[in-house]
């Protein structure tokens, strides 16, 4: 069995506190097209690509793609990672995005994250098209070469099949309550 969610799976529900206060369930995002994602506030990978995810929200808000945030990392792991710290750098940056707090981790494990960041298309069917990275490199934005979301994101709004639909993530490990920061599950690790 994979850890992460497979594609062609629904997307699972959930129902999350976002920064704003409010709680968000997948029936609140009724765009036709939905990415999840699932970030932090303290990775490298996540901070260095922060404003390339800024850009490619932008782009394609416009064109039906709603977008939703998801920080699953333990606040007993990273501190920086707490609701409270969510809050403050979504005030800070005013990312074009609802961030969403997975304090029980369970979203995560449904969906079987296994960076930050690490991104989840849906179609119209709230089936899932593509997963993996949004870029080669987060970590050094001046060296990508490839941008995989977005281009599984012009393929999918052009009613194309999507050339490449699994990439792997690239980032720090989503940091599980009670494990060691580095721990993966077992079947994640084949993947990564």
């Amino acid at each position: 069995m994979s850890f992460t969610l497979t594609l062609g799976s629904k997307a699972p529900d959930f129902s999350l506190l976002a920064t704003d206060g409010k709680h968000y369930s997948l029936q609140d995002f009724t765009s036709p097209y939905l990415v999840v994602f699932f970030t932090c506030n303290h990775c490298p990978y996540v901070m260095n690509s922060d404003e390339l995810t800024r850009k490619t929200v932008e782009k394609f808000q416009k064109q039906g793609v709603d977008f939703v945030g998801i920080n699953a990392n333990s606040p007993n792991t990273y501190e920086e990672d707490s609701y409270e710290n969510m809050i403050k750098r979504m005030d800070q940056h005013k990312f074009p995005w609802i961030y969403l707090h997975d304090a029980t981790q369970e979203v995560a494990k449904s969906y079987g994250a296994l960076r930050t960041p690490h991104f989840y298309v849906f179609d119209e069917k709230r089936e899932l098209v593509y997963t993996g990275r949004a870029v080669d490199n987060p970590r050094e934005p001046e060296q990508i070469t490839s941008f995989d979301l977005e281009n599984a994101l012009e393929e999918l709004l052009a009613g194309k099949a999507i050339t490449t639909p699994l990439t792997n993530p690239i980032g720090c490990n989503v940091k599980w309550d009670g494990k060691d920061p580095h721990w993966m599950p077992v079947e994640a690790c084949n993947l990564v």
